[in-house]
């Protein structure tokens, strides 16, 4: 699921004052409201918007949102600690005249479904002083003697997300570095919080960590990549395993499989005459010719200039022309383009 960003949304910095919370609720809330906003996207921004509030506005909500850490970008891949994934948290509405506007998200729901009616009150905790997350009341009952508790079968302990990589990342033949950020129980008061130093009272932790990963010779993109044990553990000792799914992101070259195409700019006098271009692939600098009357979208086909193929070789690299229109010219350059419109 998405990561969450409520400051953002709501557009305050983190050590805001509930006052100013509170008005840039107030202020973005009249603005989207469905009633008023007619625009396609008001509907979401408005329950996001409501959400955002209902998290930051709550004491309890705000600490536990904000011992995730400052961390996180908004969009993120988020994955909840083991045990959360069990929320069903289809409360209808909000408090904030947001009723009739659907539930709240996935990410909500993950996060604080116990404190909006995903446990009954008896199995909440009774200190008023402290209404920390307890992992055990959750799935035991009430009952929190763990001798009586047995390891639930079937738990997905299995963490899914987006990998990004570049042409440069498939290659080279090494591995990556990829950190992320997981959400853990906190160890040391077991998620009991209250008074506990570590998590701050709120039972869970935001952990970082760095990973490397060697990318497969010939790695596709949406091709999963798994890595044993990397997944969350629960209080048991069991492990899940890491998938990574691979999205292709590169500000130089699209790719189709093992094939990369890059884009080049030529002047119109060098689409008109033909020239010579000394160009920059993963395999190093290489001068190309380009043929006179070239014309934008013209592709040129570069044999095993491309990323490697998994039964050995490389791709091709398709150079695509772009004819540039200059922004300003000379006034030298204009009397020219005058003299060879003329001759047009």
């Amino acid at each position: 699921m998405e990561y969450k960003d409520y400051y953002k949304i709501l557009g305050v910095e983190r050590d805001a004052t509930e006052a100013k919370i509170k008005s840039a609720y107030r202020k973005l809330a009249r603005q989207y409201h469905p009633d008023v906003n007619k625009s396609p996207d008001a509907v979401n921004k408005f329950k996001d918007i409501n959400e955002a509030y209902e998290v930051l506005s709550d004491k309890e909500k705000k600490s536990r949102y904000d011992s995730l850490g400052a961390n996180w970008q908004q969009g993120a891949n988020f994955t909840p600690p083991p045990g959360f994934e069990g929320f069903n948290f289809n409360q209808g509405g909000f408090s904030q005249g947001f009723s009739n506007m659907g539930d709240f998200s996935d990410f909500f729901s993950s996060i604080f479904g116990d404190l909006m009616g995903g446990r009954s009150q008896s199995t909440r905790r009774s200190s008023k002083s402290s209404r920390a997350f307890d992992y055990d009341d959750l799935f035991s009952g009430g009952n929190t003697s763990k001798s009586y508790r047995q390891p639930e079968k079937n738990v997905n302990l299995d963490i899914t997300q987006d990998l990004n990589v570049t042409a440069k990342d498939l290659f080279m033949d090494k591995s990556i570095n990829v950190k992320m950020n997981t959400v853990e129980k906190c160890t040391k008061c077991s998620g009991a919080g209250s008074m506990c130093s570590e998590c701050g009272g709120t039972g869970i932790v935001t952990k970082t960590r760095t990973l490397s990963v060697k990318l497969p010779k010939g790695v596709k993109e949406g091709q999963k990549i798994r890595l044993k044990g990397e997944g969350k553990t629960d209080e048991y000792g069991r492990k899940g395993d890491l998938y990574f799914i691979i999205k292709f992101k590169d500000s130089q070259y699209s790719t189709d499989g093992e094939n990369l195409t890059k884009t080049i700019e030529i002047t119109p006098s060098e689409a008109v005459l033909g020239c010579k271009k000394d160009i920059s692939t993963l395999h190093g600098i290489i001068n190309i010719k380009i043929p006179p009357m070239t014309r934008t979208g013209k592709i040129l086909r570069l044999k095993e200039l491309g990323l490697p193929k998994k039964s050995g070789g490389f791709g091709f690299l398709n150079v695509k022309i772009s004819v540039n229109i200059p922004v300003s010219v000379s006034d030298k350059q204009k009397e020219l383009y005058k003299k060879l419109s003329e001759l047009e």
